[in-house]
């Protein structure tokens, strides 16, 4: 089972007379993947310098955590300037400048950098990890319990907005710096970003491990062209230098009143993408990510920023778009191009997340099962969801068609991020008052300021709720709705189905030795429940009247916790008469596969023969009804879930040609389930 391990400390002592060897293993591989000696994922924290140095793995996070907020500097200060139509005169300039300067520092540098990333949910991150860390450190029951996964679900729900606009925002803006290059190309910005997002989408299914590799060195080169472009235009006009000064910002505010809250809005677009960070933690490690931010990305968009406010204090006529101006002219067309490949980074970043958190939500019960193909052999975490992709590229494009450029898309985009970063922060606080043990006067106080500017930000940007604000709330919202009706629909589902389930014991004293007949063979029998006897059990001696010789009952429960150590992973229990209860055990970033369960098992008298194995899966209908825990259009929408959700056997990597498909029909009632079922070949 075991593929490999690391290094050992090896000690001997003597204890009673007896010579006892002591040997801790610090790393073992399982399956071409790395663990310490508590289980947990072995990190370059631990074991850089056996593999790559950190240098290395920052580069490599550039490509993948940095793109989005990365490409931020293409459309953030002509967005403030256009709230208001201000003119780009120094104090309009000095005081947006240091608003966008204190924002990185204060929710990218010290909130998610220093405080979030510390929510290690065993070195995995990100909004759901988030929310099952709080979860776990509040309590398994509760009402509070309730209202954190709530929180989580709607952050979640609202991460999907965040997921369209980021494409659509990006690839707009890089192709709006043709207009700079001649206004006679303006006809050709939707278009082109139209094929840009078709051709990202369609090239998903292929995966990006091919490609993967390139991102960092070309996010690298973004960052240092970010970085010398701004310097020069610093170096002509040292004075911009002055918005440093956090008491420009505070000025900027009282001076324009409720207008300069509204500027908030889009002041907010400089740390789109800082959600990232944290999200993208299990990948790289807080490290190299940190080590990335404080030495190259901050500086870089620091100084890009200075540079662009120099740009208009010298030359106004640029306020139109004043990334493209600080180049050179001749250098329009080459940085049109250059960013656009790094906006399609910064969006394949964002589509790849999306894939992460739908995997994640559908394996903790969130979401029906969907269609998963795995597009490395080497890497586990490439992912396609074709479902899902056809959606986003749907939805990306009717974005773009909708609101056919990249400021008309300013305030939507900082309606998702500013309502992910507010959720984010209240369970943070959960964690830090449970996990951290903090008392509450300090996490009430880091927390309180947080959530205090999180929902400035969000306020501001609802202050353009009909100019776009509308869009990622109703995406959250959908997104909601399915999560939580599917999450009821189930748990209604299985008391239907499961109101009273017969004893093992019960079972096994009906059987005789001439009753059922046992026939050769080994039967798996999926069911969720840990206990007693599953009901396509039952439905398959009910219509086949026989009963294989070796019984393995199945229950494949998914944790809170992102990875299960393999030595822990399946618990066997032997009843006897050969018949045999397998619980295994996954974490939420872990795939299922029952074939392997199967022949990790060695226990003593366990015997699997893959070539001889029949496995059993259930799949219901369910008959729309009015319930008083689920509403009559909701119960119709768990049946369309229900109805179009992947089958087991894709899902669990099961031989198609061996799988029986048992089916019930379930009326969402107070009234038990309807007597229909039927038995057929899966496949």
């Amino acid at each position: 089972m075991f593929s490999g391990c690391g290094p050992f400390v090896a000690g001997v002592r003597f204890a009673g007379g007896t010579c006892k060897i002591q040997v801790t293993v610090r790393y073992f591989s399982v399956a071409g993947r790395v663990f310490d000696q508590s289980g947990q994922p072995f990190r370059e924290d631990a074991m850089h310098d056996q593999k790559e140095t950190l240098p290395l793995l920052a580069m490599t996070a550039l490509g993948v955590v940095f793109g989005d907020i990365g490409t931020s500097p293409l459309y953030t200060l002509s967005a403030c300037l256009s709230v208001m139509s201000l003119q780009p005169d120094a104090a309009n300039l000095q005081g947006i400048l240091s608003l966008i300067f204190w924002t990185l520092v204060l929710v990218v540098a010290v909130k998610y950098a220093w405080v979030i990333m510390r929510a290690s949910n065993h070195g995995e991150g990100g909004i759901m990890a988030l929310t099952a860390l709080a979860s776990h450190a509040t309590g398994h029951s509760g009402r509070l319990r309730w209202w954190i996964l709530s929180i989580g679900l709607l952050g979640a729900a609202l991460f999907y907005g965040d997921g369209v606009i980021t494409p659509a925002i990006s690839v707009l803006s890089a192709m709006e710096g043709m207009e700079v290059a001649s206004p006679a190309w303006k006809p050709l910005v939707i278009p082109l970003a139209l094929g840009i997002i078709i051709g990202l989408f369609l090239v998903q299914r292929r995966g990006t491990a091919a490609i993967g590799h390139l991102f960092g060195p070309s996010m690298l080169v973004w960052f240092l062209l970010l970085f010398g472009s701004g310097l020069t235009w610093i170096a002509a006009d040292p004075q911009i230098l002055l918005a440093l000064n956090p008491w420009f910002a505070l000025h900027f505010i009282g001076m324009h009143g409720f207008g300069g809250l509204a500027i908030l809005g889009a002041v907010v677009l400089a740390v789109t993408g800082a959600e990232a960070l944290y999200a993208d933690m299990g990948h790289f490690g807080a490290r190299p990510i940190r080590m990335a931010w404080y030495f190259l990305v901050l500086p870089a968009l620091t100084v890009n920023y200075l540079g662009q406010g120099a740009l208009l204090e010298i030359h106004p006529s640029a306020i139109q778009n004043p990334f493209f101006r600080l180049f050179p002219a001749w250098a329009t067309l080459p940085m049109v191009v250059i960013s656009g490949i790094a906006t399609v980074i910064a969006s394949q970043a964002v589509i790849s997340g999306a894939y992460s958190a739908t995997r994640q939500a559908l394996l903790l019960g969130y979401l029906p099962r969907l269609t998963i193909i795995h597009t490395s052999a080497a890497e586990r975490g490439q992912i396609y969801l074709p479902g899902l992709n056809g959606l986003l590229m749907v939805a990306v494009i009717a974005v773009i068609l909708w609101f056919r450029s990249s400021d008309a898309l300013s305030f939507a985009y900082g309606t998702a991020v500013t309502g992910t970063m507010m959720l984010t922060t209240v369970l943070v606080f959960f964690v830090a008052r449970h996990s951290w043990k903090w008392p509450l006067w300090k996490a009430g106080l880091f927390c309180g300021f947080f959530i205090l500017l999180d929902g400035i930000f969000f306020g501001a940007n609802l202050m353009k709720f009909m100019e776009g604000g509308w869009f990622p709330l109703v995406v959250g919202l959908l997104v909601f709705t399915v999560m939580s009706t599917w999450r009821r629909g189930r748990e209604i589902l299985a008391r239907k189905l499961y109101p009273e389930a017969i004893p093992v014991e019960a079972f096994l004293a009906g059987i005789t030795p001439t009753e059922p007949i046992r026939v050769s063979g080994t039967a798996v029998y999926l069911t969720v429940r840990d206990q007693g006897i599953p009901h396509t059990l039952l439905h398959n001696l009910k219509h086949n009247k026989v009963l294989h010789e070796r019984v393995i009952i199945l229950t494949i429960k998914f944790e809170e916790e992102p990875r299960i150590l393999p030595a822990d992973r399946v618990t066997v229990r032997d009843y006897g008469q050969g018949i045999y209860r397998l619980t295994a055990r996954y974490g939420f970033m872990e795939q299922p596969d029952i074939p392997e369960i199967l022949q990790s098992v060695g226990s003593s008298g366990f015997y699997w023969s893959p070539s001889d194995t029949t496995y059993f899966v259930s799949r219901q209908r369910v008959i729309p009804a009015a319930n008083a825990s689920l509403a009559l259009w909701r119960a119709r929408l768990f049946a369309v879930m229900l109805r179009f959700s992947a089958n087991a056997t894709d899902f669990f990597r099961l031989p198609p040609n061996q799988v029986m498909e048992l089916g019930d029909v379930v009326e969402l009632s107070r009234e038990a389930v309807s007597g229909a079922s039927s038995l057929g070949k899966g496949g």
